[in-house]
């Protein structure tokens, strides 16, 4: 069976990452069968394991959702304390067995959060236990998220925002005093229509431009890259790892761009490009499209197109470019001149291209059921998706780090 890990940031006040909530699933299906509690019980536990909360939480706390046979079979205890907040689905029935369970986590040290939280008799029994109160925004109305703010004002619990879908919601539920905030508003901050890019910025939209070009122009992209220390220091640091087997370390852009070839030097500048372009954004920000470029890619093969693998890295790399810009997608196309495939798929037009991208949005948001269905018609094997994702997560980071992982397919 093939397993399902997302995970959505929780932002800080200061839009610094504070955690991510997992979104496990043993299968799009999302549900336990009757007599099955014990195994799927166990089997989110052994999971969460597998995939390796540290691999893809850098050490920040990893929210995790906790059914009621979880909690009463003790299962978080396999977990470390000092790594997770184990999160109350509304849906639990609240009773003295399961009030016992959460008193023995808490006395262990580990955090509670209550999710999508509604006033009422049952909720209330476990107020005292919480670490966490997360409010529902699309569910609950403003009159009620201030009510709740204030009421909760001078208790030790932290209010987490959840589904935040505006930049009003953010500023409004900050303003009335939530600690967190989560939503699909951080990974689309508020588009300006009208927005003036910094000088720096675009030296590197400029490196973008030339190398989407055809024929293209080795020497003006070594002179822009020159130009721009910042670009040509991540370039070498990233090309002077080990992970690329290059014959001799590299000193200059020209020797460079010479051993990487037309293709390499069309991913990898762009990669360095946008990874440049998302600086002083969220840190989330500046993973989203590497991780989008990289699972992009990957699936190439899986999905018979294996000769467009290089057009996706560069589909997934740009498809977040309207957020770190701050820009609308159709201004994007206009300053970068991609090819009409990957234009038609930037700007949401069904094609080959965008079906594949589609993928990876739904997998951000958990989307199992559609996501299943989506690799039905892409015909791709059970188990590649999640493990294409967990895999793409993972260099992205250390892509940003410095020492890539894996071989390098400039080729």
């Amino acid at each position: 069976m093939e397993k399902f890990l997302a995970r959505q940031p929780i932002f800080n006040s200061k839009l610094g990452v504070y955690g991510y909530e997992l979104l496990y699933r043993a299968g799009a299906e999302n549900r336990f069968f009757p007599g099955q509690t014990d195994v799927a019980s166990a089997s989110a536990a052994d999971n969460l394991l597998l995939f390796g909360l540290d691999r893809l939480t850098q050490g920040r706390r990893a929210f995790v959702n906790c059914t009621r046979d979880f909690l009463l079979r003790d299962y978080p205890a396999l977990l470390p304390k000092d790594r997770v907040v184990l999160e109350i689905l509304e849906d639990v029935v609240i009773d003295e067995s399961l009030l016992d369970a959460c008193r023995r986590l808490k006395q262990a040290g580990y955090l509670l959060a209550l999710d999508d939280y509604q006033e009422s008799p049952d909720w209330q029994r476990l107020v005292s236990l919480a670490d966490f109160i997360k409010v529902d925004l699309l569910a609950t109305p403003p009159a009620e998220q201030l009510r709740l703010a204030r009421q909760f004002a001078h208790h030790n619990v932290r209010l987490v925002a959840e589904k935040v879908e505006t930049h009003e919601d953010f500023q409004r539920t900050l303003r009335w005093g939530y600690s967190f905030f989560q939503g699909y508003f951080f990974s689309r901050p508020q588009m300006v229509t009208h927005h003036d890019i910094p000088a720096s910025k675009m030296n590197y939209l400029a490196v973008l431009q030339t190398v989407n070009r055809s024929p293209l122009d080795m020497e003006q992209v070594g002179q822009q890259i020159k130009a721009e220390a910042s670009l040509s220091y991540r370039l070498l640091r990233y090309l002077n790892s080990p992970a690329f087997f290059l014959a001799a370390e590299i000193h200059s852009i020209p020797h460079a761009l010479a051993l990487l070839g037309e293709r390499g030097v069309r991913k990898w500048v762009s990669l360095v490009a946008v990874a440049c372009l998302a600086e002083e954004k969220p840190e989330e920000l500046i993973l989203l499209p590497l991780v989008r470029a990289r699972f992009c890619e990957k699936m190439a093969r899986s999905t018979g197109h294996a000769g467009a693998a290089n057009d996706l890295f560069l589909l997934g790399l740009l498809s977040a470019m309207d957020a770190i810009l701050d820009m609308k997608m159709e201004e994007v196309v206009q300053e970068v001149p991609v090819g009409r495939e990957i234009r038609e798929a930037l700007l949401g037009e069904p094609n080959s291209l965008r079906r594949i991208l589609d993928l990876v949005l739904l997998y951000e948001k958990g989307a199992w059921e559609e996501i299943e269905r989506a690799g039905a018609r892409l015909k791709i094997p059970e188990g590649v998706i999640s493990s294409t994702y967990v895999e793409a997560t993972i260099w992205a980071r250390e892509i940003l780090a410095g020492h890539p992982a894996g071989q390098a397919e400039t080729r």
